[in-house]
């Protein structure tokens, strides 16, 4: 034992110097297992066990770092699972409970435009006495619109309210959990032509929001082509809303979403543009270059231009992460430090962990960091140091290594993040590292340049033959964007992913990233075993939607069969993704083995060496007891939006509107005889319709 602590004790020693990146990681670990534990009982049981880590560590000896570092370690992880516990019950606010049709009246408090879907988005604060949650959104019509909208404005308009949506099928996306931490109490559509009167002067943030606005929809005025339009907004304002659907499912097959979202990419192209246009300003100025401090003034205008971008564009999570990490940066250049570090990155995560520990389980927080953990702790390993460290040679050359390393980092960046695409979205790009070779210098170097100089030309009615380029280069991002995602296997899809898989790679991840001696190959370990895990994840052979609606049948062929043909894009892209299946769905009525009429569906499918027939309703009337009776008998599983008679007996499993009450959405694998439900994964969280 006295032999191990040392050689422990030797090891940490070595890696003196990246202890402390692993206070982010140890946060997050806490707020990640009240995330991911349903119940209560299940936190008091993980604060127990983090505790036992930080005694377990007193016990070892605060004086050395195996101790220092379990003590350490314990207490933050315990101190982020109370931390994100504390918030979820601080912003606690009602909502209601079924759906409703109601009069709302209240103050708007944010506006989100979706010209590409012909809506508007209004979040508003509803006014007291009417029964309603304090605050809900509403989506409404652009043509019932007489005009902009402008926040802080008064709305009347009677509308049709639902709670926020708990995950539709187990592994999709979970609103009611962004909702709780919103404050957004009902979701809804208008039913009629709202009314719409000035209110008070709104605060700083109205008008940013409402300058936000205007800016966005003079930019897609400007630009030819309107998805052209919506990214160049984008890029500005973070606006994406007049993406067309397609356009916008190209850009995330070919590994080129991260170009609408404002992020590191964009806040580093403003203020390393400003600091140095400023520094070459200045030093136009004999007197200034010799008598004033340059760098600290040029760095000073970056970071001022940095804040102004993060607040014209919305002030959203990656916005701010990347924003503090350029002023950490900008602070390092002014004292002469070196600055892209990966302890920059640990404390941009701390900053953002601390203040809304609920963004780490979004998709945004995990992509941004991730892509931005892996490129500094590649650029950091000394042989790409030393390969990508400039030297003199040949021009050729010279473009040779520089296409290298951002070949390398693409690769590596895109191996960073497909474990979080496919937790997340069930899908991952394979070409995106090629893309972005030429997507973003396209981006940094031509496309937002143009774009900041056509605005300012704009002011004198000048701005024309910018906006003319920028058309033609938004026009050829779209056009690679297609190129790639049209190519044969360019997505791969996984069906829905196991969290210890996820955690696994994730953990395997960090162990590489973090630390620097050969300790950090133990990191393939884990990382090799999540993988496997996840790849040998089952698909489910049937999806049930919590309000019993659609079924989705994998038909094992790649492909997924719907109970009802007119399923809305959404959902059906909902179910294929949670399938692991990306083509086009098709209706039950194709499908050799089923007999559908305007009432009832029964389909057959061979699983697990058995032949199971499957029954479900697909309208709301009510089919005959004795005919109802005699199917469900003849069934193996029944399912329906409604509650089914208590005649309906079918061999194995009965879907009906109470069970889904209970259990939501559901995932069956036939050839394992298992169900998973929505529930299950929800639990007991604040948030949860299923406490």
């Amino acid at each position: 034992m006295a032999g191990a602590a040392r050689r422990i004790e030797a090891v940490l020693e070595a890696e003196r110097d990246q202890l402390a990146l692993w206070l982010p990681v140890a946060l997050g670990a806490g707020i990640a297992l009240w995330l991911a534990l349903p119940r209560p009982a299940g936190w008091y049981a993980a604060m127990a066990l983090l505790g036992g880590v930080a005694l377990l560590g007193l016990a070892v000896g605060p004086g050395t770092r195996l101790g220092r570092s379990l003590l350490a370690g314990g207490l933050v992880a315990l101190a982020g699972l109370l931390l994100i516990w504390f918030r979820a019950d601080w912003v606690a606010s009602p909502r209601i409970d079924r759906p409703r049709v109601a009069e709302v009246a209240g103050r708007i408090e944010a506006v989100e435009r979706l010209p590409a879907r012909e809506l508007v988005r209004l979040t508003i604060a509803t006014d007291p006495g009417l029964l309603l949650p304090p605050r809900l959104r509403l989506n409404i019509d652009e043509a019932d619109l007489a005009g902009p909208v402008v926040g802080g404005s008064r709305i009347v308009v009677r509308a049709r309210l639902l709670p926020p949506a708990p995950p539709a099928v187990p592994g999709a996306y979970d609103y009611a959990r962004a909702a709780w931490f919103a404050g957004i109490g009902a979701t809804g559509k208008a039913l009629d032509r709202p009314r719409i009167a000035a209110g008070e002067a709104g605060g700083f943030l109205l008008w940013l929001a409402d300058a936000r606005a205007r800016l966005s929809q003079h930019i897609e005025a400007r630009v030819a082509g309107a998805s052209a339009g919506g990214i160049a907004a984008s890029l500005a304002t973070g606006d994406q809303g007049a993406i067309a659907e397609e356009d916008a499912e190209a850009l995330r097959r070919a590994g080129l979403a991260h170009l609408l979202s404002v992020s590191g990419l964009h806040v580093s192209a403003v203020v390393g543009g400003v600091l140095l246009l400023t520094l070459r300003l200045l030093a136009l100025s004999p007197a200034l270059a010799l008598r004033a401090p340059l760098l600290l003034i040029a760095a000073g205008a970056g970071a001022v231009a940095g804040i102004a971008y993060t607040l014209l564009s919305g002030a959203q999570v990656p916005t701010i992460r990347s924003c503090v990490a350029a002023l950490l940066v900008l602070a390092g250049i002014a004292m002469g430090r070196e600055a892209i570090t990966l302890r920059l990155v640990a404390t941009g995560a701390l900053v953002v962990l601390l203040l809304w520990p609920e963004a780490l389980a979004g998709p945004s927080f995990q992509l941004s960091f991730a892509a931005v953990t892996a490129l500094v702790a590649l650029l950091d390993h000394p042989r790409v140091a030393a390969f990508a460290a400039r030297r003199e040679e040949r021009l050729a050359a010279r473009w040779g290594r520089a296409i290298a390393v951002m070949l390398l980092s693409g690769l590596l960046i895109e191996a960073a993040l497909a474990p979080i695409a496919l937790f997340h979205f069930h899908k991952s790009g394979l070409y995106g590292a090629a893309a972005n070779i030429v997507a973003i210098p396209l981006t940094t170097f031509v496309i937002m340049p143009l774009e900041a100089l056509a605005l300012l030309l704009d002011v004198a009615g000048l701005g024309g033959p910018a906006w003319w380029l920028a058309s033609h280069a938004l026009a050829l991002l779209l056009w690679i964007a297609h190129r790639v995602a049209d190519a044969p296997g360019s997505v791969a899809m996984l069906p829905t992913m196991a969290w210890g898989a996820f955690a696994l790679m994730v953990a395997g991840g960090l162990w590489l990233a973090l630390w620097r001696t050969k300790l950090r190959r133990w990191g393939l370990a884990p990382l090799a075993v999540g993988a496997l895990w996840a790849l040998a994840s089952p698909a489910p052979d049937l999806l049930v939607t919590g309000d019993g609606r659609h079924v989705a049948l994998a038909l094992g062929d790649g492909r997924v069969a719907l109970l009802r043909e007119r399923t809305g894009d959404y959902m059906r892209g909902v179910l294929s993704e949670a399938a692991g299946v990306d083509a086009e769905p098709l209706p039950f009525d194709a499908l050799m083995q089923a007999r559908c009429s305007a009432d009832l569906c029964l389909a057959e499918i061979n699983r697990g060496g058995r032949r199971w027939r499957i029954l479900a309703t697909r309208s709301p009337y009510l089919v005959d007891w004795r005919r109802m009776t005699r199917a469900c008998a003849a069934a193996d599983i029944a399912i329906s939006e409604r509650r089914l008679p208590r005649g309906c007996n079918p061999r194995w499993l009965k879907i009906d509107r109470p069970l889904l009450a209970r259990t939501g959405g559901l995932s069956v694998d036939l050839d394992r005889g298992r169900i998973d439900s929505v529930a299950a994964h929800v639990g007991q969280h604040p948030w949860s319709v299923f406490r």
